[in-house]
């Protein structure tokens, strides 16, 4: 019996802010790779992620949550329609001074927690969430396996 590997993604990154200290594209791509295949996802995959500034993520929170703060991921899966059968799961946009401010005040890596955040954000555009609390509980022990075989400790611990 042969097992069938599932490609490698194909991970647009688009940078609104300044690289110094934003993770390159190799590192998302590898993160997204670790997410899909912890999720067991085995077909082409292809999306988007837009690293932004706080204006930005602010307003984009704002536009599609109707809340007036910039967060550090937004999922934002893809709607395709009826019959039409691309790779594409969606787009992320994930705020970087969010996410550096995050990491300095909860004593974690700022690498690990991009790579926890890209996690975050790709389960959410393969259909996890984590409203209710048994989903919460599924997505974050999904998380800290994949995180755990990149070698970055529990986020949640």
């Amino acid at each position: 019996m042969t097992s069938r590997v599932a490609p490698a993604p194909v991970v647009h990154v688009g940078y609104a802010v300044p690289r110094a200290g934003v993770p390159a594209s190799a590192s998302f791509a590898r993160w997204v790779a670790a997410a899909l295949h912890g999720a067991r996802r085995r077909k082409s995959t292809e999306m988007a992620i837009r690293i932004v500034d706080a204006d930005e993520g602010r307003n984009l929170n704002r536009d599609y949550r109707g809340k007036d703060y910039a967060t550090n991921v937004l999922s934002f899966p893809a709607e395709l329609p009826p019959g039409v059968d691309l790779p594409l799961i969606g787009d992320l946009a994930i705020c970087a001074p969010v996410v550096a401010r995050e990491a300095a005040e909860q004593g974690k890596k700022p690498r690990d927690h991009w790579a926890h955040l890209t996690v975050h954000g790709t389960l959410h555009l393969l259909g996890y969430d984590h409203i209710e609390d048994a989903e919460a509980e599924a997505m974050e022990t999904l998380e800290t396996r994949i995180l755990a075989s990149l070698g970055i400790a529990d986020p949640y611990a």
